[in-house]
């Protein structure tokens, strides 16, 4: 199909600067027309104007002027110079001197130039006319018609008559006393100097494989009867006739032809133009044409080029679509492969990594968090080993019960610092897998989209960084890393702490609600930090709805708040749960590290303590409000960016 139209744009385009062309060939060949007419013109004019002339038509002198005139024709190489008397009839004839004395004051060219001074056009003249000028030229006119293909038809089979460029000028002495007129003319019949004037002109004799590109053509209504057109014994083709088509339009409509057309026994890119008396009506054609076939052929050369090229493309496409895929799917099924020993407990597993682009990255990424899980694995069960053998000396000494007790105490705080760490680190983990096995099955289905791959992958590295600090995080607590501040959009992070655990909340029966801000200006903070504390927030808010219940998150401006010595405006996340809440006794030990009102084995009261030191950390503030079988709302606060200071600072994720 593309193919095709492009085929046809080519070929329209190639044609149509070829009619453009032939267009301008046809006004040369006008001017050709036109001068030779002129010519004639000038020649009758500069003769009738002598004054010699005048003398001799005064005096009578026939012989004379017949001698005059007879040098002139032959000179000019005219057909006819005849002059007559003042009422149109011949006196001199000097191509024919016997006839005279005939009347051709009807003659329309004459009957203008009686009235006129000089004037020139073409004429159709009768065979009778051109009899009296010398039966040679009566038969240089006489044509038998040829059949010719896909003209039109008509019931003559010959043309007696002739095309004739003519010319008359009225003879008056100096009294301005008419004389008489002179005309003269060239038949055009057989005549060959204007078409192959023209062709030398316009087509210099250019060929296309031995064949001459460029012809010219006068018809005589739609009669050849002056042509290099050359008909299938390579001679020119007089008598053969136009296309019915160019007929219709030029000899019936009197419109001008520009377009392809059928010319004797060829297709031709053509351009026709009427020919037409001194009274305006059509008795001829003037043609040029150029054969249509090298244009073909340039255009099927240009249509072979450009689909050997876009085959060509097509085939290196196919090859880099093959190798790009190839490289895709490879690393992604090794990596699942490696999620699925290590959720069996083999985190001495690596991903191999044979690239550098977004999926070896991806893979550094893995092979990172599976030793960072490894290297925690091993401190965890050292810990395990030491604590066991400081229990196992502590429970020998009975006599030191509360310290056995406090221990005792601690070794289970640890345990269920262990199971956290599990816990944090396990949700990220699910988030890569599940999203792997996306990616793989869309794959498979062939419905993977390019566009979301990336998202998808930047996604699952995001998650397994987030792991890793999590764990660095819970590793080196006392010490508390300082935020990478960087302008954040608090609802496009509110969104991106929903995505990681709106799936627990529908499960638990919670429904949510958002009510977000949406001109809320930006604040510096750090992204991954901040999206902890909302998570933290959220599921704590989901244990506390354990039959379910109403969860609302809420964005605002502030300009009450003072964080810090000063008093700005501040942005405001609300988190409202309808859970069991807070006892009053409760609220001022909230954030304080290891206390939890969870059962044992439910939490080890690190969550809270974390988020409150987030936010100090980030200069702003949290507050807590509850009642007990009533909710709890957490308001945290947090400084808004100054813009024109950071107009240059790019927005956070």
């Amino acid at each position: 199909m593309s193919l095709s139209i492009g085929w046809k744009l080519v070929k329209n385009t190639i044609l149509s600067q070829a009619q453009a062309k032939v267009k301008h060939d046809l006004a040369a060949a006008w001017m050709v027309f036109n001068e030779k007419l002129n010519d004639i013109k000038e020649i009758v004019s500069l003769n009738a104007t002598r004054e010699g002339v005048h003398d001799n038509i005064k005096y009578g002198e026939r012989d004379i002027l017949l001698k005059k005139l007879s040098r002139m024709r032959k000179r000019y190489r005219l057909d006819i110079l005849t002059l007559t008397d003042p009422r149109g009839r011949i006196i001199v004839r000097s191509r024919n001197p016997e006839v005279v004395g005939d009347d051709q004051s009807q003659d329309e060219i004459i009957k203008w130039a009686l009235k006129e001074n000089v004037l020139a056009h073409p004429q159709i003249v009768t065979r009778k006319e051109l009899l009296k000028e010398g039966e040679d030229l009566a038969d240089k006119a006489y044509m038998e018609f040829i059949k010719t293909p896909k003209a039109a038809p008509r019931p003559e089979n010959k043309e007696t008559s002739g095309l004739m460029l003519k010319a008359a000028s009225s003879v008056v002495d100096e009294n301005n006393k008419l004389l008489g007129v002179l005309y003269g003319g060239i038949l055009l019949n057989r005549n060959y100097e204007i078409v192959d004037r023209v062709k030398e002109i316009v087509y210099k004799g250019e060929k296309y494989k031995g064949r001459e590109i460029g012809t010219a053509t006068i018809f005589q209504h739609d009669l050849r009867i002056s042509t290099n057109v050359k008909n299938e014994r390579g001679e020119r083709a007089i008598g053969t006739r136009v296309s019915k088509e160019v007929n219709n339009a030029v000899l019936v409509e009197g419109k001008p032809w520009i377009d392809r057309a059928f010319v004797v026994n060829d297709w031709y890119i053509t351009a026709y133009e009427s020919i037409k008396n001194i009274n305006g009506k059509t008795i001829g054609i003037l043609y040029v044409g150029m054969l249509e076939k090298p244009y073909i052929d340039t255009t099927n050369k240009v249509m072979f080029t450009f689909i050997v090229l876009a085959s060509l493309s097509v085939i290196l496409l196919l090859a880099i679509l093959y190798f790009s895929t190839t490289r895709i799917i490879n690393p992604l099924q090794r990596m699942v492969v490696a999620t699925q020993k290590i959720a069996k407990g083999d985190l001495s597993h690596k991903v191999e990594v044979k690239s550098s682009d977004e999926i070896g990255y991806l893979a550094n990424s893995f092979n990172q968090m599976t030793s960072d899980l490894k290297a925690a694995n091993e401190k965890l069960i050292e810990w395990g080993k030491t604590l066991e053998k400081k229990v196992t000396e502590r429970t020998k000494e009975l006599t030191e019960m509360q310290a056995h007790l406090i221990q005792s105490e601690k070794l289970a705080s640890l345990g269920q610092l262990a199971a956290g760490v599990a816990h944090e680190v396990n949700n990220p983990l699910a988030g890569i897998l599940i999203y792997i096995k996306l990616f793989l099955k869309k794959y498979k289905e062939k419905k993977l989209q390019t566009e979301k791959t990336e998202p998808q992958l930047l996604k699952m590295e995001k998650e397994t960084e987030r792991t890793s600090r999590i764990i660095r995080n819970l590793l080196d607590f006392s010490r508390q890393s300082e935020p990478a501040l960087r302008p954040v959009d608090l609802n496009k992070l509110v969104e991106a702490a929903l995505s990681l655990v709106g799936h627990q909340i529908s499960l638990e029966n919670i429904r949510l609600e958002k009510k977000l801000d949406m001109q809320l200006p930006l604040v510096l903070a750090d992204f991954d930090q901040i999206q902890q504390v909302l998570i933290n927030i959220i599921l704590n808010a989901s244990q506390a709805m354990p039959n379910g219940g109403n969860l609302t998150i809420t964005t605002s401006v502030t300009e009450r708040t003072k964080i810090g010595e000063s008093s700005k405006n501040t942005a405001k996340i609300d988190i409202s749960d309808t859970g069991v809440g807070i006892s009053k006794e409760n609220l001022s030990k909230l954030f304080n590290p290891f206390f939890t009102t969870k059962e044992k084995g439910k939490g080890i009261g690190l969550g809270l303590s974390v988020v409150h030191g987030i936010i100090e950390r980030h200069k702003g503030k949290i507050e807590v409000e509850s009642e007990p079988n009533e909710g709890t709302t957490f308001a945290i606060y947090l400084e808004v960016m100054d813009e024109k200071k950071d107009k240059n600072t790019r927005r956070g994720r």
